[in-house]
């Protein structure tokens, strides 16, 4: 991994595909370079637990979406392992174990910088790069909101970059020292940061009405959650809103929901690749508490109704949304409705959630990254 003078800088992006945020945000980043500073960077993308990892670390992958809905074991794994101390001996008795693939990882993957969007790898390729006396800046993008685990912050780090001011507060608690910590946001996709569209054009073009409520339903790309409980419930109350449902790979749910008879106008969709269009159309985001999703809807100024949530890192999610006033934590179908109810009979209380989220919104994230990686490599003063 020495530097290289004679070809474009190379920027490596550690990442794994234990949830779609940390691919998400290592695209969005991979995107505002090539948009800044176009065919002045080769970039790649290794995912260490799939491609690295010993077993059984390599189906840290495949298992995560199993594993992340047993709740139970999923808080005491995140929560019993969240302090510096019981992860420095975690990675001291793993390392006999695991340093030969990562030596293998560093030596086949030469670069001049190195960004990494997981909390895992992070002590593991530090120390690796310092056994090797290899120095490349080194870049952690911390892809959770405010319940931050230990993982994210290392002092061998050049940087840490945070999404909100909140994280901060986990980042010193863990000892990282002030000077490496960069509050910036999260990165998400460049088609989310521009200025929403026409909207009787975006509704024309989806088949929505163009003067009705419309609730958008989101369960991530797998369709998580109630989803078709909450629509159903919608239209039995036959609520002056319409309804638009994105089930992800959840293909029974959508037959479910293609299957019923609607009294109110509803929109089923699979898995879709336009979000932003779906988002800025519709006047209500009703998700899971994915800091992505969040994120999103706090660009596209969409007042938000959580109703789930993944213990652990999702926590702070839901505290930091309902603190700050940009939606509410409703977890039962009934407090949904209830929602719903007060903000289509009140608007001026639904709008007033949407302008706090468009407050809190920082869709130049992915951008100011890719200006300071450039920064680091020499790429710009």
């Amino acid at each position: 991994m020495l530097k290289k003078t004679d070809r474009k800088p190379n920027i490596l992006f550690l990442f794994a595909d234990t949830g779609g945020g940390h691919r998400s945000a290592a695209e969005a980043i991979i995107e505002a370079i090539n948009l800044e500073f176009p065919d002045q960077f080769t970039t790649e993308m290794v995912d260490f637990f799939k491609d690295y990892a010993p077993p059984p670390f390599n189906l840290a992958g495949p298992t995560y979406p199993a594993m992340s809905k047993m709740t139970y074991m999923w808080e005491w794994m995140f929560k019993g392992s969240d302090d510096v101390d019981r992860m420095r001996k975690v990675y001291a008795t793993l390392w006999p174990y695991i340093r030969l693939p990562l030596y293998r990882l560093i030596r086949e993957h030469p670069c001049e910088m190195i960004i990494s969007v997981h909390p895992l790898v992070n002590e593991p390729i530090l120390r690796g790069l310092k056994n090797k006396k290899i120095s490349v800046p080194y870049l952690v993008v911390v892809t959770d909101l405010v319940s931050t685990h230990v993982a994210w912050f290392n002092n061998r780090a050049s940087e840490v970059i945070v999404p909100t001011p909140q994280a901060v507060i986990r980042a010193r608690l863990a000892n990282l020292s002030k000077d490496k910590i960069r509050v910036i946001g999260l990165p998400v996709a460049d088609k989310f940061c521009h200025p929403a569209g026409d909207r009787k054009a975006l509704r024309a073009k989806l088949g929505w009405p163009e003067n009705k409520t419309m609730a958008l339903l989101v369960g991530g790309g797998e369709g998580m959650g109630p989803l078709d409980k909450v629509a159903f419930a919608v239209d039995k109350a036959e609520l002056p809103c319409g309804v638009a449902v994105i089930t992800g790979k959840n293909k029974r749910m959508k037959k479910r929901l293609d299957k019923h008879t609607w009294n109110i106008p509803a929109y089923t969709y699979g898995f879709v690749k336009d979000m932003p269009e779906f988002m800025q159309a519709a006047d209500i985001l009703i998700t899971k508490a994915g800091p992505g999703s969040i994120s999103e809807a706090f660009i596209t100024g969409l007042p938000i109704i959580l109703y789930h949530r993944v213990p652990g890192q999702e926590e702070g999610n839901v505290s930091y949304v309902v603190d700050e006033g940009a939606g509410v934590w409703a977890p039962e179908v009934e407090d949904i409705l209830t929602t719903l109810t007060e903000w289509l009979e009140h608007p001026e209380k639904r709008q007033n959630v949407a302008d706090i989220a468009s407050r809190l919104a920082r869709p130049n994230a992915a951008r100011d990254i890719a200006r300071l990686a450039a920064k680091y490599t020499g790429v710009i003063s």
